[in-house]
């Protein structure tokens, strides 16, 4: 895979109809960019990728044997989870960390980023859900994996797990109710943060499309290290599995946004 992909695809059984999306899997740089001004320690923090999600999403993958898409670049030089005219698309400024490399920016240079990076991760997100609809005869169901912070501006968050979303239940209701049959975890609805973002990866490829989906972001330091990783493998394939045995969950259905009228 060269250097400045932007994207990977795992491949998997397609006719499982189910397809794993991991927006923040790295936090890499082609070489011409610098570290956009910043020193190499900013790059093992969130602000440039989501902590754990890319080992947890290969190991699901791999138990599940389904494909998945994970982002080969930082959400530093440009977010793939926001939309084309979201103005945190390229930060200035990321949790008091001034971004030299993204202040001032051309708009060509604005642009060749959407056309190198961000462009590309969703053309291969559309056609991997396009491919695994075809092979499996039926809507597929799509899965986010995200990670966040144990704390934000020093107030705790104390959910282990958050599910994400905007105004389809369909397979976030079941899969709250699975995290939390155990007892062992306090899961979050909505929280630390509202799921409901215009032109995010899941409001573009499934809540526009009428795709069943969930967005999930577990605590980063349950995900830190291997251990960790192994533990929410465990936890999540089954969930994932008995979610994606569910026939309502591979049917088209189209919900309203809570962030207004769709575009068409």
């Amino acid at each position: 895979m060269p250097e400045t992909a932007s994207f990977e695809i795992i491949e998997g059984n397609p006719a499982a109809g189910l397809v794993l999306l991991a927006d923040h899997a790295t936090n890499r740089l082609p070489p011409e960019y610098d570290r956009l001004g910043l020193p190499e320690s900013a790059f093992a923090r969130h602000i440039a990728y989501d902590i754990g999600v890319e080992p947890l999403v290969r190991r699901l993958a791999k138990r599940l044997g389904v494909p998945a898409v994970l982002s080969c670049f930082s959400r530093l030089l440009i977010d793939p989870n926001r939309g084309e005219d979201d103005p945190t698309l390229i930060m200035k400024i990321s949790d008091g960390a001034i971004i030299p490399g993204n202040h001032p920016i051309t708009p060509q240079e604005w642009e060749s980023r959407l056309n190198r990076f961000h462009r590309p991760y969703h053309r291969a997100v559309s056609q991997t859900i396009a491919a695994v609809g075809t092979a499996s005869g039926k809507a597929p169901l799509i899965i986010s994996v995200h990670s966040y912070t144990p704390a934000w501006k020093g107030v705790p968050r104390p959910w282990h797990a958050a599910i994400l979303w905007d105004n389809d239940p369909r397979a976030v209701h079941p899969l709250i109710e699975a995290l939390e049959a155990p007892g062992d975890i306090l899961v979050g609805d909505n929280e630390p943060y509202d799921g409901a973002l215009r032109g995010d990866t899941m409001f573009r490829h499934c809540m526009e499309t009428g795709l069943a989906h969930a967005l999930i972001e577990v605590r980063q330091d349950l995900i830190g290290d291997d251990s960790g990783v192994a533990e929410w493998d465990e936890r999540l394939g089954p969930i994932f599995a008995g979610l994606n045995a569910r026939p309502e969950l591979h049917e088209i259905k189209r919900y309203p946004s809570r962030t207004g009228p769709y575009a068409f």
